[in-house]
């Protein structure tokens, strides 16, 4: 999966254009990046990687990239 379609999915989860995000973008900066975003982050990393992830995890993740590192399979 490419960074771009990683950030189409994130983009997806936070309901923002994707064109706002890029793997510097600071979550902390997103109004959109609260507890509901979160639910649905874990919720898509388990239907398209398979994955699940701990909310303490979660709350480590400062920027985009954090969150595009474990979007993998």
């Amino acid at each position: 999966m490419t960074d771009n379609e990683k950030i189409d999915l994130i983009a997806e989860v936070l309901d923002v254009e994707s064109s706002k995000l890029s793997p510097d973008t600071v979550l902390s900066d997103l109004a959109e990046w609260d507890s509901v975003a979160a639910l649905a982050f874990i919720a898509m990393l388990d239907e398209h990687f398979g994955k699940t992830i701990k909310g303490t995890e979660i709350r480590a993740f400062e920027t985009v990239r954090d969150a595009m590192n474990v979007m993998t399979k």
